[in-house]
């Protein structure tokens, strides 16, 4: 009758072992997706929005993230930028509020 329970206990033992080594395959998995599918792109954005900030210069044409399309007039050592929407107006911003460069010409064309 003994024999009949080892082998029982000895079923349950391996399956229990292939179970774990399962399960850290499923979680090694979900965190490799997830960091290509969510982090990696992130992190690739913030490092052409990086490139895009640090190339700026007085005379670019830009749009900020609030849709404010401007002229970038003057950059403080700060992190602030002077933006001239017209002839009248000029605004400081953060420079991290700027979306993206636009093609010389585009404000005379509006």
């Amino acid at each position: 009758m003994s024999f009949f329970v080892h082998n029982a206990n000895a079923i349950v033992d391996e399956s229990s072992k292939s179970n774990s080594y399962s399960l850290i395959f499923m979680l090694v998995i979900f965190v490799l997706i997830f960091y290509f599918m969510l982090f990696r792109p992130q992190q690739q954005k913030d490092k052409e929005h990086k490139n895009l900030i640090n190339s700026l210069t007085q005379g670019d044409e830009v749009i900020t993230t609030s849709g404010l399309l401007g002229r970038v007039n003057k950059i403080t050592k700060n992190g602030y930028i002077l933006l001239q929407l017209n002839d009248t107006t000029e605004v400081f911003i953060k420079r991290d509020f700027i979306a993206s460069s636009l093609p010389k010409g585009t404000l005379k064309s509006l």
